[in-house]
């Protein structure tokens, strides 16, 4: 098992809160991380998409009381989001008893209907952790050209070729679009859905041009809203919101939309290998987003994340707002060896005043790139961001 930042994270709710909902796209490594903490503890661990294991449960409230002794690790709870209201029931009978925290783990998918069942059952009982796939901080320094390509879903990461990787990807995004979307409730048409999606991957890191998206899919734009409302809500598509202040300068209002998950915005793309990413108008951006990606990951909870730009084009691709610090830190993403900053960046950092400048770069070392910024590896960066 690749160690995951999130395992202390969900430890812990584990001992505060009744239940945890650890929720996350398929094959994340969701379950693998849940039998992880089930090493720990007495545990019952249930598939819901296993007939047999929805058997179990046809009497919920008697089945679940007889293990009120164990965590219970309930998997694709989206099948049965009934079971919340049973959950609620448990959780309050084993307060009075004084059986208080870590009685529930549930996995699945971050799904519109998951999220509603939940938030209405179990207010005040149950506490959220999202796991995303993994990020170069997770992977390591050994796999990052390997991260860039393939993305963070273990299965296709670590996959024994590009081509069974890519393969990998690419059966992902078809059980995706023809079966897990249907399952969790919206009625749209597969093919619209990715040809959304693709137009995604072209425009990774691009601001958000719903209207264009539109015409492009003979659709109008409050579909659009709702299709892309899905994918952001599923965590295949980030919507990066821009930076506001009382300044006086017009300021996009738009935000940016990133594929999460490079090796998806690739597959989506056609690009199977390294050299055709490298010569592809998208390779830039797709670096963007997994920097960016990474450094939100490694980022304690509380953490604030913007892009700023400006109507003349001053830019910062990345602002991060860390619990306890009063300004922001100004993070502009370079892929090269050697970075070079337009004078749109220090424009905009003249407009923000953030609290350090920073410019991730594809070497190792660190030093001055110009006065008051530094020049950082992602790594070096992902430590200080994780370290409070």
């Amino acid at each position: 098992m690749l160690p995951r930042r999130l395992l202390p994270s969900l430890t812990a709710a584990l001992a505060e809160a009744p239940a945890v909902a650890l929720l996350g796209p398929r094959q994340t490594g969701k379950t693998t991380l849940a039998h992880e903490v089930a090493r720990t503890r007495a545990a019952i661990y249930l598939d819901l998409e296993s007939e047999a294991d929805r058997a179990k449960l046809s009497e919920p409230e008697l089945y679940l009381a007889q293990h009120a002794d164990k965590l219970v690790i309930l998997d694709e709870i989206q099948r049965a989001p009934q079971l919340f209201q049973t959950l609620r029931g448990l959780i309050d009978a084993g307060r009075r008893r004084g059986r208080g925290n870590g009685r529930f783990l549930v996995l699945g998918s971050a799904s519109i209907d998951l999220l509603k069942q939940s938030s209405e059952s179990l207010a005040g009982r149950i506490r959220y952790l999202e796991l995303a796939p993994l990020d170069a901080g997770e992977a390591g320094r050994k796999r990052l050209d390997a991260l860039w390509l393939r993305g963070g879903f273990p299965e296709s990461l670590l996959a024994a070729s590009d081509a069974a990787s890519l393969r990998w990807r690419t059966d992902f995004i078809r059980t995706y679009l023809e079966r897990d979307i249907p399952q969790l409730g919206p009625r749209i048409p597969a093919e619209t859905l990715r040809r959304l999606w693709t137009m995604l991957a072209h425009q990774q890191g691009g601001l958000l041009n719903a209207a264009a998206l539109a015409r492009a899919l003979a659709v109008d734009g409050k579909t659009v809203a709702s299709y892309l409302d899905l994918l952001v809500d599923l965590l295949l598509v980030r919507r990066l919101a821009p930076w506001h202040g009382n300044v006086r300068k017009r300021l996009v209002k738009s935000p940016k939309v990133y594929v999460r998950d490079c090796g998806l915005a690739h597959a989506l793309l056609g690009i199977g290998e390294r050299e055709a990413l490298l010569a592809h108008p998208v390779a830039g951006a797709s670096w963007e987003g997994l920097a960016i990606e990474s450094l939100i990951a490694a980022a304690p909870d509380g953490t604030e994340a913007w892009f700023f730009r400006t109507a003349t084009g001053a830019e910062i691709d990345l602002l991060l707002k860390l619990p306890g610090h009063r300004k922001p830190w100004a993070i502009e993403i370079k892929r090269g060896l050697a970075p070079k900053l337009e004078h749109g960046f220090h424009a905009a950092c003249d407009t923000v005043r953030p609290e350090r400048r920073l410019v991730v770069y594809g070497g190792v070392e660190r030093f001055p790139l110009a006065e008051g910024v530094e020049a950082v590896s992602l790594f070096d960066l992902l430590e200080e961001c994780s370290t409070p």
